[in-house]
């Protein structure tokens, strides 16, 4: 009897949650007790006692109403809230809403279902007092995506797809007739289709295999299809692009500022196969500097409502990854058309400024034009140029291999060009903007696209002068515009958050650093100074990357705020119609205005930018994991080297260490080092010796051999070797 008792009091202890949560899920429907105790399956007397003398205390807390004689329905309050899935890697996830000042945990039980970025209506409330709020997904209002990446184990009736995403916390249930071609232990994508109220898994179908696991195309393939971002064209699509006329007419040359004759080159990686960007440069009479910043007229050939704009929209942006690029726009356009290759004419877009010995800009002209590249320089020429101020271009970085003399006009114009970008950025910088320059990290590959040695990118003059004036072109056309209050596509970024620069403080204050908070102004110009000193030391990676961190994501928007990072009141994007939408969308309203336009729908192009901008953030994070991946891959080939590294992040259950010479990060067990028993001290952000109170923190310089490479995870384990004292 007693035990009974005890068991009824618990159950009796979560009416409370029960009763509200019913009532919660169908707001708009009444419930009496009989109902409530059918839904929780209970039938004895003093369940439905408790029943009902909660719905009565409920009542007098005005939670909930009678409508009828013993019906009871919710009382709507501000208590439902619209917002999206972030989970953990354990299980567990957190409600993010703009309504609400902080996020809202969600345990496992009370996620119905929803997956990581799914859009959901929740219910908050606090079960105890005490605690803090708790959030009840009520509402998957739509899925942040249906079609998953994952290793299939295949069973005599039936088969499970396990993904390698920590934050996905199920397995997919494939049934037999649904396995498509794919053979035990192969990489698949797989769409789920339905995730019965009572089944513990979502049911799902092959839809692609993409191989084995380890195979270096099958783990590119499986990072985009991971993102459900394309590999290849439809063949529609390549059709379409093909039988557009790209031969340069007189009939359309007439209708544009014609240019060939006006000195015009162009500054791109060595590697690069698509040159959107070209300037021009030539001494006006009256002593000031006319530049042009011409731009491939993407939009010339990309007309609104055909499949191959369609395709260009949904894809948003070309994707970067180690060993390809995904384009936005088929080759014949990307490589050929729209490329300003040197000796050829193009039609571009362009935005060309009268500037005076200051870098004042006197006067701006925007329009379409034809254009004649007179030479093509890699960075690395330009470079050249600028360090020795000669025209000679040793055979170590010519694109043609041997060494050769640059025209004269040409040295004088990059010379006066990078004379003028200086101080253009010497003014960003003290209007407020933050400078980065963060270390690349880039791979030799060999034939088969295996990675043989790492390198690191840095940006220098050259990198600089054409970063200016594209800067320039993109503040100046979205200042046109936006001075004329019509929509337009911004790219926007927003203030810093204040309590991700405390957490920066906390952390950069162990290698002596500081920054001043107490200004827009100061942060700004202490940030500078934090990226300065920092530079070509141990912990210089990771500065950058928590810096980076306490920033805003820019984003589109047509809605202008500005753009924090770079001190501008107007800021577009114009300058890369080849790989980005946003661009297009740019040079089509741009035209659109000059031609006497009125101002277009806000809505409609606020959709754009929204997709644009996720779009964008799915490449980014493909990117990463390419990364992550040639990493790993490198670091395969490397057990039994000693490496040193710099600690660049500490957990209770170990610590992660990036490699000095390459940039890869891995993870050490705790129980990895042996010298003592280690704890992880959160104040201290240290692990400590239980004995020798050694410290290991942020920023120590260790020693560690690889353990584990797996290139499905995309994770590198370390063993720890010794600290480097």
């Amino acid at each position: 009897m007693k035990k009974n008792f005890r068991k009824m009091t618990k159950k009796a202890k979560d009416f409370s949650a029960h009763v509200y949560k019913i009532l919660s899920k169908e707001p708009n429907k009444a419930f009496n007790y009989k109902q409530i105790a059918a839904i929780i399956e209970v039938n004895d007397t003093q369940s439905r006692n408790e029943i009902i003398k909660e719905l009565k205390i409920l009542e007098k807390a005005g939670k909930i109403e009678e409508t009828e004689r013993g019906k009871f329905k919710i009382i709507s309050k501000a208590e439902y809230y619209e917002g999206t899935v972030d989970m953990t890697s354990r299980k567990s996830g957190y409600f993010v809403c703009k309504e609400l000042e902080d996020d809202v945990y969600i345990p496992f039980i009370n996620l119905n279902h929803a997956l990581d970025g799914d859009k959901v209506k929740c219910y908050i409330y606090n079960r105890r007092s005490s605690r803090k709020p708790e959030a009840e997904v009520l509402e998957i209002l739509e899925r942040a995506k249906t079609e998953f990446v994952g290793v299939i184990d295949i069973q005599k009736n039936f088969a499970f797809v396990t993904t390698t995403n920590a934050k996905m916390y199920t397995d997919i249930f494939i049934p037999k007739n649904d396995i498509f071609n794919a053979e035990h232990g192969d990489v698949v994508l797989v769409s789920m289709v339905d995730w019965p109220k009572k089944a513990d898994s979502p049911f799902g179908k092959v839809i692609k295999v993409l191989g084995k696991p380890g195979e270096h195309d099958t783990e590119i393939h499986a990072i985009l299809a991971e993102y459900g971002l394309p590999y290849d064209f439809p063949v529609e699509v390549e059709a379409y692009a093909n039988q557009i006329d790209t031969s340069i007419t007189e009939e359309e040359i007439a209708k544009r500022k014609d240019l060939r004759k006006v000195l015009t080159f162009t500054i791109d990686p060595k590697d690069a196969k698509d040159f959107d960007d070209a300037l021009s440069f030539q001494v006006l009479p009256n002593g000031n500097y006319e530049i042009g910043v011409h731009i491939a007229d993407v939009s010339h050939y990309l007309q609104e409502g055909t499949i191959l704009d369609d395709e260009a929209y949904e894809r948003a942006t070309s994707v970067y990854l180690v060993d390809r690029v995904v384009p936005m726009l088929p080759e014949v356009l990307s490589n050929f058309a729209c490329s300003l290759r040197p000796n050829e004419e193009k039609y571009t877009f362009s935005a060309i400024f009268q500037l005076n010995n200051k870098a004042d800009v006197i006067d701006s002209w925007f329009g379409r034009t034809v254009i004649y590249s007179d030479q093509r320089f890699a960075y690395e020429e330009a470079q050249e140029i600028i360090e020795s101020k000669s025209d000679i271009i040793p055979a170590h970085i010519s694109l043609t291999g041997k060494e050769y003399h640059a025209p004269k006009p040409i040295v004088e114009a990059t010379l006066k060009m990078d004379e003028l970008a200086k101080i253009l950025r010497r003014k960003r910088m003290n209007a407020g903007a933050i400078s980065f320059d963060k270390v690349e990290v880039k791979f030799n590959l060999n034939e088969h696209a295996e990675p043989v040695g790492v390198y690191f990118k840095q940006s220098k003059d050259a990198n600089h002068l054409i970063e200016e004036f594209m800067l320039l072109a993109n503040r100046k056309v979205a200042e046109f515009i936006g001075k004329q209050k019509k929509t337009f596509v911004y790219r926007i970024h927003d203030e810093l958050n204040e309590d991700k620069l405390f957490s920066l403080q906390n952390v950069i204050s162990k290698f002596g650093y500081n920054l001043n908070l107490k200004s827009k102004q100061d942060i700004s110009f202490s940030l500078n100074k934090l990226l300065e000193e920092v530079q070509g030391k141990k912990e210089q990676n990771m500065v950058d990357t928590l810096t980076i961190r306490t920033m805003s994501k820019a984003a589109y928007s047509t809605h202008n705020i500005g753009h924090y990072g770079l001190a501008f009141d107007y800021y577009s994007h114009f300058t890369s119609p080849i790989r980005r939408y946003p661009d297009v969308m740019a040079h089509r309203l741009l035209q659109f205005y000059l031609d006497g336009g009125k101002s277009v729908s806000e809505e409609l192009f606020e959709e754009k930018c929204v997709h644009s901008s996720d779009r964008e953030n799915l490449a980014a994070k493909a990117e990463r994991d390419s990364i992550k991946y040639m990493q790993v891959k490198y670091m395969q080939d490397h057990k039994d080297q000693e490496f040193l590294g710099v600690v660049s992040g500490v957990t209770e259950w170990g610590i992660y260490v990036e490699i000095i010479e390459n940039k890869c990060e891995g993870m050490v067990r705790i129980r990895e080092i042996k010298d003592d028993y280690y704890t992880f001290d959160d104040k201290q952000y240290a692990l400590v010796g239980e004995v020798s109170k050694n410290l290991i923190q942020l920023g120590d310089e260790v020693y560690v051999k690889v353990k584990n490479a797996d290139l499905v995870k995309k994770q590198l384990d370390f063993h720890f070797v010794r600290e480097n004292k």
